[in-house]
């Protein structure tokens, strides 16, 4: 690489450019993301990206068109300068939408290291380029320097050296001592370029390495892997979705009348949407023009975020309408849309309405086609039935074999039943246990039918212990009331009632004993049996809710 004589300079103000641009940007990927869609916009090839974390430096280089001596100096540092100018909104050679828009992208450059150098170059120019070294833009701006009397600092040909081999064309940008620690490694990069940068998979031109190690759909297979359903949205071709082989039920498609596409998919358990190896996790991201521009669009949907299923979902929205009017909705530091704006808005409120609902419920409804917990707050089933329903499934594991068809029936033809006994029995064992309870307390004296029933009940109980050879205590306590069922439980706490024809929680219990008989010994109930048991109890429940 030749020596270059020519210095250059910011045209903007120096304190303007402290404000927009060195305290703006903080995350890493997004300063990745900015020298790669500045490559994408240069129609380059293949990026490339190499992590030195021992020096705590990094490299970008691309082979795209690059940039001469008037480029560098009246396009590239100039912030504000648009690739969009005159209408231009495709890239000259390979005809790409442009990503960059206003021309301050390039400012993320300087927030996260101490010092950068930038080189580029043309098929037949030679290098040009210069460094920024923080510090001493510090110093430039506290002495309030005009840009004419700041430049750029001189490249050092021998800190390109090893990247300059072969490149004929492009731009290489190195950051040295960056602010925070790279702490990032290889397959962590790889995995979040996969996930953000859409357009480095979509488009076989285009391709990004780290550490000379190619980004591509193998590197989130374990989110393609635990993706369980999918909906494609309006068509959307992407070959990230043809990696999804495993899917549970064939894709659904939705097509809706707004100018967009995407897809939303949901993986088997929440854990799954962490990406291994990272702190980051999946969520529904908005596109425009193939960047990213906002990340788990759900945020703005509170009253939807906070279900069961929205832990579940991640997709992509892509909706290119919010850069095509010349409306800039995008906040200062490009990673979301300006707060308010209402063609957004529009976009959340349908997406939610005529898309993130019909998933839902068919979430749901394939969820419990699977044996698998749904949503609770579908109207499909109460939250009794999904319980019990989960607590049936996981116990009908132990008898399923691999394989075994006629097994897997007898227990699927179960499941309604078991829906309904699980909670009915659960309903007895609070009730009964309960009312125990407040005689004790009360200390409620025991009636004379009472005492009858435990007399006849604690020798039969010895007797069968005798003849199950049990030698050990069976129930926990030496408790008189615990060989009373409702019935007669009703009768101590309800002294007089039961001999009248009025209601009473004692007409209830009678009424409520030959069903939960049924039920504590395993009984599958008539669908009217299920209706009385319901209405019964509901009774008795709320007369014990006025007695406690």
């Amino acid at each position: 690489m030749k020596k270059q004589n020519k210095l250059f300079q910011f045209e903007i103000s120096l304190s303007v450019l402290n404000g927009l641009g060195r305290n703006l940007y903080r995350n890493f990927i997004t300063v990745l993301g900015e020298a790669i869609s500045n490559a994408w916009d240069a129609d380059a090839n293949n990026v490339w990206i190499y992590i030195d974390r021992d020096n705590n430096n990094f490299i970008i280089k691309d082979d795209g068109i690059g940039m001469n001596t008037d480029d560098f100096q009246s396009k590239f540092l100039k912030v504000g300068y648009s690739k969009r100018k005159n209408g231009k909104i495709l890239s000259p050679r390979k005809k790409r939408p442009f990503i960059g828009a206003k021309g301050i992208g390039k400012l993320a450059l300087l927030s996260c290291a101490e010092k950068i150098s930038i080189i580029s170059k043309t098929s037949n120019t030679n290098y040009v380029g210069g460094v920024i070294d923080n510090s001493d833009l510090d110093i430039a701006i506290k002495r309030e320097m005009t840009p004419d009397q700041y430049s750029l600092g001189e490249v050092s040909p021998k800190l390109f050296d090893p990247y300059t081999q072969k490149h004929e064309e492009g731009t290489i940008i190195c950051f040295e001592q960056t602010k925070e620690n790279i702490k990032n490694t290889v397959p962590y990069l790889k995995k979040l370029i996969a996930l953000y940068f859409r357009f480095s998979l979509i488009d076989e031109s285009f391709n990004i390495f780290v550490n000379d190690e190619l980004v591509g759909l193998n590197d989130i297979k374990d989110l393609s892997e635990a993706t369980e359903f999918l909906w494609n949205i309006n068509r959307l071709t992407d070959p990230y979705l043809d990696t999804l082989s495993v899917l549970e039920n064939k894709p659904i498609n939705i097509i809706d009348s707004l100018n967009m596409n995407g897809f939303v998919a949901s993986v088997k358990k929440p854990s799954n949407l962490k990406i291994t190896g990272t702190e980051e996790k999946a969520g529904i991201d908005l596109f425009v023009n193939g960047r990213l521009r906002e990340r788990d669009i759900l945020k703005h949907m509170p009253d939807f975020s906070t279900r069961h299923v929205a832990s579940y979902l991640y997709g992509q929205i892509h909706f290119n309408e919010l850069d095509g009017d010349k409306i800039d909705r995008f906040a200062t530091s490009r990673e979301s849309i300006i707060p308010g704006d209402l063609k957004y808005g529009e976009l959340l409120k349908i997406f939610k309405e005529k898309i993130l609902e019909k998933i839902s419920d068919e979430w749901d409804k394939f969820r419990l086609s699977r044996d698998e917990d749904g949503d609770d707050e579908n109207i499909r089933k109460t939250i009794k039935e999904r319980r019990a329903s989960s607590l049936y499934n996981l116990s009908a594991k132990d008898y399923i074999e691999e394989g075994n068809v006629e097994i897997k029936k007898w227990i699927k033809e179960q499941q309604p039943d078991a829906e309904f006994n699980i909670p009915a029995y659960v309903d007895c064992f609070l009730s009964e246990n309960l009312i125990r309870k407040y005689i004790k307390e009360k200390q409620v004296p025991l009636t004379s039918p009472a005492v009858t029933e435990i007399n006849e009940w604690r020798p039969r109980e010895q007797q069968r212990k005798s003849e199950a050879n049990i030698s050990f205590d069976i129930r926990e306590h030496d408790d008189d009331l615990s060989y009373l069922g409702m019935d007669f439980l009703a009768k101590v706490v309800d002294g007089n009632l039961h001999q009248q024809n009025t209601a009473s929680l004692v007409r209830d219990a009678v009424e409520y004993k030959p069903i939960r008989n049924a039920i504590g010994h395993t009984a599958l109930l008539t669908e009217i049996a299920k209706q009385k048991l319901r209405l019964v109890y509901e009774n008795i429940k709320g007369r014990l809710r006025k007695l406690l």
